[in-house]
């Protein structure tokens, strides 16, 4: 089944902030958050036993349990499980996303690819979602921004393992779509390049983005396009830094960074554009991005997702950025 298909709307809700994703937030403001994103009409929510270990998934169970389940759709990841035991959150090793989940559950985080590893995480994830059953699972991190040189390794143990799991799951119709949930392009060019098995979809966070689109734009979006799969768009504010943040890929935003917004600003602030419109609206221009998930920890930053897709964008925005090289050439632009 195509993505298109499975999701019911263009935004969706990624739920990495609920892990206390950079800071510890209180859990009426959790819950709030969930419920502006439901009153807001966003059906698509996206979950990861890695974010707070487990933490963003219990949020999101306990927000959602009294929703019809067949009016929303959840995504959530596998790679990892989570134990009762605790452990030193600073001692984690997690490449460069070491320390964004320091505010999180202290909870003990195994990585496992494996195909019982696989079916352990999604049957521990129902439990802290509080459903029976989820539409997509998408493989975490499996790229070298996690694995550094042993990511092929780590690659290899889950073409064995948990795509195999994945690819029955689908096929007897207990999951609708699975894919990879990476944060660089090679995971996806190698297990589009593979005869089995076969994933239906795609969470690429940070990769396809007004700041930072050029190598996805290359080979990825057209591999996805020519065998009709689709693309999630995670992290379309590219870690905050599009929208006033200090961040860009977890990190302080570099000077030559902060140089092309500060140029992106201005000429949005000519034509009375708002930065997350931008954003958005970029992603979604390329045919083969199904959805984009903003993160929110706030309810009022879901009313502000869902203004920017519906704000009316001159082209002559555009066609400025185009002409100042501030987008690649051949980047879809909503034109």
């Amino acid at each position: 089944m195509a993505l298109k298909d499975i999701l019911p709307s263009r935004l969706g809700f990624g739920s990495a902030p609920l892990g206390n994703m950079f800071r510890d937030i209180p859990e009426d403001e959790a819950r709030a958050t969930v419920e502006a994103a439901w009153t807001d009409g966003i059906r698509y929510y996206d979950n990861a036993p890695f974010y707070g270990a487990g933490l963003a998934e219990i949020r999101m169970g306990d927000a959602l349990k009294d929703k019809p389940r067949d009016q929303y759709v959840i995504s959530t990841k596998v790679g990892r499980y989570i134990l009762d035991e605790v452990e030193d959150v600073s001692a984690r090793e997690q490449g460069e996303k070491a320390g964004v989940f320091s505010h999180g559950l202290p909870n003990k985080v195994v990585n496992d690819y494996s195909h019982d590893g696989t079916l352990r995480s999604i049957e521990d994830s129902l439990k802290r979602l509080k459903t029976d059953h989820i539409e997509i699972a998408f493989v975490h991190d499996l790229a070298q921004d996690f694995w550094g040189d042993i990511w092929l390794e780590k690659f290899e143990e889950a073409r064995k393992g948990a795509f195999k799991a994945l690819d029955r799951l689908r096929d007897e119709g207990v999951i609708k779509a699975w894919g990879l949930g990476v944060n660089k392009v090679e995971p996806i060019e190698l297990v589009l390049e593979l005869d089995e098995p076969k994933p239906d979809a795609f969470l690429l966070a940070g990769r396809y983005t007004l700041l930072d689109h050029d190598k996805a734009l290359q080979r990825v979006m057209p591999m996805v396009a020519e065998r009709g799969l689709g693309v999630v768009v995670g992290g379309p504010y590219s870690s905050g830094a599009l929208v006033g943040g200090p961040n860009f890929e977890y990190a302080p935003i570099k000077p030559a960074m902060a140089d092309k917004i500060a140029k992106i600003k201005a000429i949005a602030g000519r034509h009375g554009v708002t930065m997350k419109a931008a954003g958005l609206q970029f992603s979604l221009a390329n045919p083969a991005v199904a959805a984009v998930i903003p993160g929110a920890s706030q309810p009022s930053r879901i009313a502000e997702d869902s203004a920017a897709l519906k704000e009316v964008v001159p082209a002559d925005f555009w066609r400025e950025l185009r002409a100042e090289k501030l987008v690649n050439p051949d980047a879809p632009l909503p034109v």
